[in-house]
């Protein structure tokens, strides 16, 4: 199969803090981004991949020079989903077909595996409308007030926490995400959008590490995951 990716990092990453956006912190002799798009770089189903940028990256002639030929760089948009359709509507121009697979990535997620990757490829391709890597909620769940105060105990059998790539056909997302904004909705991730549309995906569990880099002691974990995996270690972290 072949299949494209969309990679959203138009974003200002505000709870990471610091006057550079978390994407673009140094991570094993790069940046986050950079790290995130080595997986499809080095996969060759991957036909191309739409990085959506905000104005000063996209004006960071280094940065560019650094990237694969591989990769077309968008201008991004205010919110993800606003970002994910350039990216997509840039594949599109890039002769990506309607009912051709696209897999959204978080530029955030430097940890992606081949071995995960291979699972939700092979998965979500027997799926109609597409499939995403996810977790299983492992923690005790609990609501609370505005105060703080616990309210209760949710029971966590069944529920999932999103994770990405998220994987659909082209025509069929940039309709979602499309629709999504003309009603004035904004999706948190790409399966929410298409839910709206009547369309469930199927979650397919995550094996390794592949976690999202949020504050600055996330990216040491990253580090770690990474430097384990160039050893040739266990890469279930």
């Amino acid at each position: 199969m072949r299949y494209w990716v969309v990679v959203p990092a138009a974003g200002a990453g505000r709870r990471f803090g610091g006057a550079v956006p978390k994407q673009h912190w140094p991570l094993a002799s790069s940046t986050v981004v950079e790290v995130a798009l080595r997986p499809f770089i080095a996969d060759s189903r991957c036909v191309a991949i739409a990085l959506a940028l905000d104005a000063g990256a996209l004006a960071d002639q280094s940065l560019r020079a650094r990237l694969s030929a591989k990769v077309l760089t968008v201008a991004g948009g205010a919110e993800r989903s606003d970002s994910v359709c350039c990216g997509l509507e840039g594949l599109a121009g890039r002769s990506a077909a309607a009912s051709d697979w696209v897999l959204v990535h978080d530029a955030a997620r430097p940890c992606l595996s081949a071995r995960d990757l291979d699972s939700l490829l092979l998965a979500g391709a027997a799926q109609p409308h597409g499939a995403l890597l996810a977790a299983p909620v492992a923690d005790t769940l609990k609501s609370a007030d505005a105060s703080l105060t616990c309210e209760r105990t949710i029971e966590r059998a069944g529920l999932w926490r999103a994770l990405t790539p998220q994987m659909f056909r082209l025509e069929a997302l940039l309709a979602a995400l499309r629709a999504a904004r003309e009603t004035g909705r904004t999706p948190t991730d790409e399966a929410q959008a298409m839910e709206w549309q009547g369309a469930a995906a199927l979650l397919v569990e995550a094996a390794d590490g592949n976690i999202k880099i949020t504050n600055r002691e996330d990216l040491v974990v990253a580090e770690a995951i990474l430097a384990e995996r160039s050893r040739g270690g266990k890469q279930c972290v």
